[in-house]
C-alpha cells in the first residue's frame, strides 16, 4: 500500500502563488499515475491535473490550464503542483490521489483513484 500526505496550502491573496507536496511512502510512484483533486464546500470533487509518473505526462483541467503546472522529484517520491495567478474560485481542499495500472475510462474521475491523501487546504482571499 501506499500513503499520501499533502502539505503546501495555505491562506493567500489573489494573485498569489502556492506550492502543493504530495508525498509517497510505502511504495514509490512508479508505474502510477497521480491526480490532483480539489473540493470546495457543497461541490462535487473536482479533477485539476494528473501525471503519468513513467513518461511524465500530464493532462490539466480546463480551468487551471496555464496556471498550474506539475513537476516531480522521482528520487523522493514527491510531486508538486506549482500554482500561480491563484483566484477566489481556487479555495478548496486539494488532494492527490494514486492509481496503480491503466484506466480504460480517463483519469479525470475520482472514482478511477485507489488511494488518497488527507487533502490540504487553500484559500484565496479577494
Amino acid at each position: 500500500q501506499v500513503q499520501l500526505v499533502e502539505s503546501g496550502g495555505g491562506l493567500v491573496q489573489a494573485g498569489d502563488s502556492l506550492r502543493l507536496s504530495c508525498a509517497a511512502s510505502g511504495r514509490t510512484f512508479a508505474r502510477s499515475v497521480v491526480g490532483w483533486f480539489r473540493q470546495a464546500p457543497g461541490k462535487a470533487r473536482e479533477f485539476v491535473a494528473h501525471i503519468e509518473w513513467g513518461t511524465g505526462s500530464a493532462a490539466y483541467s480546463d480551468s487551471v490550464k496555464g496556471r498550474f503546472t506539475m513537476s516531480r522529484d522521482n528520487g523522493k517520491n514527491l510531486l508538486y503542483l506549482q500554482m500561480f495567478g491563484l483566484k477566489p474560485e481556487d479555495t478548496a481542499v486539494y488532494y492527490c490521489a494514486a492509481v496503480y495500472g491503466w484506466s480504460s475510462t480517463g483519469y479525470s474521475d475520482p472514482s478511477t483513484y485507489d488511494y488518497w491523501g488527507q487533502g490540504t487546504q487553500v484559500t484565496v482571499s479577494s
